[in-house]
Formats: C-alpha cells, sequence, structure tokens
C-alpha cells in the first residue's frame, strides 16, 4: 500500500501521458495479485494440474534453498502462484539515439530512473515505441517473463515461467529476490548487473549441492558477439563520418546478431540495434565487478551483500569511480548520500 500511495501521489501531480502509464501500471499490477493463490493451496488441489504441482514443489525448494544457502530475503515472494493467461508479464520498451548505445531513461517515484518502461499489455508498449521511433531512436520491444516490486509486494511464482528448465527457473527466482535485497536509485546497470552475478552464483552452489554440473550455456556465443558489436559501434560513434556512411557501417556491423534474433525466447523479430545493444549492457556490464567483489570476500555471501549495499548508498560518480578500481574497495568509510 506505501507503493501504491505514492504513485497515486505522482498521478494526480502528472500530465495526461503520464497519467494513462501509472494508470496501467497499477490496474496490471493489482490485477496480477488478485490471481496469486497459495503455492500450498495448489499443491492440495486434487483437480491442479499434475506437471504444474511438480513445477511448484521445486520452485518451493528453490525458494527455500535461496532464503538457506543465498542468504535472501525470507518474506511472501514467490510463496503464491499466479496464472496470467498470457506469454510474458509484461513487455519493456527500451530506446537509444540512433548513434548512441546510451539509452534514453523513464524516471518514476518510487524506482527512479530506469533505462526501459513496461506495459502490460503489449499493443500500448508498441504505441509508446512507435512515438519514439519516429523521434529517430533505436527500439526494441521484449516481452518479460517476471520483475520484481522490490519487496513493496509479495512477487508470485507466474505462468509466464513457471515451465522454464530447472536451471532457467532458479536464475530467475535468485535474480528478483536480489533486486529486493540491494538496489540502488537511478542505476539500472548496477542493479541488473548485481542481480546477474548473484543468480548465477546461486545457481552453481544449488547445482553443486545436488553434485551437478551447470548445462551448457549457448548463449555465452551470442554473450561475446555482443561485446564484440558494442566494441565496433563504439568506435564507429567517435568518428566523424556523414550520417549515411555511418549508418551503412552500422547496419553492417548488426548484421551478425540478426540469426539470433530469431530464435532467442523475448527477442523473436526483433532488428538487432542500439537500443538492444543498450539493454544487454544493462545486465552485463557491471557482472565481471561484482564477481570480483564476491571472489574477494571468499564467496562470503553476506559479507558481500555488505559491501554492495555499501556501494549502493554512495553518490553515482563514487559507486562508478569503486567499481572501476584495481581492485575493489571497501566502500565503508566513503561518503554516503
Amino acid at each position: 500500500m506505501r507503493a501504491f500511495c505514492l504513485a497515486l501521489s505522482a498521478v494526480l501531480l502528472a500530465g495526461c501521458e503520464t497519467l494513462a502509464y501509472y494508470g496501467q501500471a497499477a490496474g496490471g499490477q493489482l490485477s496480477l495479485m488478485s490471481r496469486a493463490q497459495p503455492v500450498e493451496a495448489v499443491l492440495a488441489d486434487p483437480a491442479a494440474d499434475g506437471v504444474l504441482k511438480e513445477r511448484l514443489a521445486l520452485a518451493r525448494r528453490l525458494r527455500d534453498f535461496a532464503t538457506r544457502e543465498l542468504h535472501l530475503p525470507d518474506n511472501g515472494s514467490y510463496r503464491n502462484y499466479a496464472e496470467l493467461g498470457r506469454p510474458y508479464a509484461l513487455w519493456n520498451v527500451v530506446a537509444a539515439p540512433e548513434f548512441s548505445l546510451a539509452p534514453l531513461q523513464s524516471c518514476f517515484p518510487v524506482a527512479g530512473c530506469v533505462s526501459y518502461r513496461g506495459y502490460y499489455d503489449r499493443a500500448a508498449a508498441e504505441r509508446y515505441a512507435s512515438g519514439l521511433r519516429a523521434a529517430g531512436n533505436d527500439i526494441v520491444v521484449f516481452g518479460v517473463p517476471a520483475y520484481s516490486t522490490l519487496g513493496w509486494f509479495d512477487d508470485p511464482l507466474l505462468s509466464t515461467f513457471i515451465d522454464y528448465p530447472e536451471a532457467e527457473l532458479a536464475r530467475l527466482i535468485f535474480h528478483e529476490l536480489a533486486h529486493q535485497l540491494v538496489y540502488a536509485k537511478d542505476d539500472s546497470t548496477f542493479n541488473e548487473s548485481f542481480a546477474v552475478a548473484v543468480e548465477r552464483e546461486g545457481l552453481r552452489r544449488w547445482l553443486a549441492q545436488q553434485g551437478r554440473a551447470a548445462p551448457p550455456a549457448r548463449k555465452e556465443e551470442f554473450a561475446a558477439l555482443i561485446e564484440e558489436t558494442r566494441k565496433q559501434l563504439e568506435a564507429l560513434y567517435r568518428t566523424r563520418l556523414a550520417p549515411e556512411a555511418m549508418r551503412e557501417k552500422k547496419r553492417a556491423a548488426l548484421e551478425a546478431l540478426r540469426p539470433w534474433l530469431a530464435v532467442l525466447k523475448g527477442l523473436e523479430g526483433q532488428e538487432p540495434n542500439n537500443a538492444l545493444l543498450a539493454a544487454y549492457a544493462t545486465y552485463a556490464d557491471l557482472v565481471p565487478a561484482f564477481d570480483k567483489m564476491l571472489a574477494e570476500a571468499g564467496g562470503d555471501l553476506p559479507a558481500f551483500y555488505a559491501r554492495v549495499k555499501a556501494l549502493a548508498a554512495l553518490e553515482p560518480a563514487q559507486r562508478k569511480t569503486a567499481l572501476s578500481a584495481p581492485s575493489s574497495p571497501d566502500p565503508s568509510s566513503a561518503p554516503r548520500r
């Protein structure tokens, strides 16, 4: 209710476009919550689908592991289940200028500024994207199976991801719970990269506990290709080429990504462009820095979390400097906001 009241206050002070956006956001969240029922109730229901029961039982074990072994929040999140009747929880819109990899920001009273804007209805997402595209920006619209309300609400397990393979289900639950543990306002890359680092370490520990190795990750090839393409375009955008020559070289650099976009879930049919690269960077850029911090903490997750929380409390410029240092410093003595 605190988050709802804050959002309502913002709505009352907003213009028509913002009013419509907050209206769909509040309605979408309330609709999602209204569909949630306790996992235990589904498991006890003799009429419930047997395969769904197996998936929920696995999710319950992963949820307990997250609290017990990964020291992630012990609350009501992922202890309920909601059938949404659609392929994704929402659709995110990411935009970037034609010759830049820096995403445009959307700012909100609770979450701060983020590098995307989410819609519960795909048609609404496409309408918003069309306006940004008409202004000359690169756009990507992609489906999102889950999102975090940062602990304001008890986020449920959803039909949009409950049938994921075990490793992907584990990653998702650990990732979203990590957002409830640490969140730096106005810094999407910090938040998402931290959550990715936690999900990877969490999966490694989950599988190790069962004497199993991590499954092959084909997406690593895509990640390497994305990174190489980003480097090419960053160098290109620093040149003084004429716009049409710049566009031609940009198209050539991006073309290698096209076959991947035909098969990656959530990105089917998307055009390879700056917005796609910007969206990827949000989830990848700082992962090596967090991996290094965890190693320096000797794998002690509470100690690692404490250092990350201290970083989140810094001013953005100080946080960036600390994360780019040759060895991750202890930020506990740095000035706070």
